[in-house]
């Protein structure tokens, strides 16, 4: 899984290497218009439906609280 979010975030922004970062949002790498794209391909892709309540920065921080947030949306179908 997280392999497949690696691939999305360099297509979403490419040139930043974005394995092993916990500061995504901190550091301002992502934007928000970033953000809005990012949450549609992680929906596409896994099947999930990331809801407002889950726009917060700890969920997007690094590619580790994505996956933790998007295995807790799986398991909640």
């Amino acid at each position: 899984m997280e392999k497949k979010i690696l691939e999305i975030l360099s297509e979403v922004k490419p040139g930043v290497d974005f394995e092993g970062r916990t500061d995504l949002i901190d550091a301002g790498i992502l934007a928000s218009f970033d953000i809005i794209s990012l949450v549609s391909e992680l929906n596409d892709e896994f099947d999930v439906e990331i809801s407002v309540v889950d726009l917060v920065p700890e969920n997007f921080n690094s590619v580790e609280a994505m996956a933790k947030m998007i295995k807790r949306l799986e398991d909640e179908d």
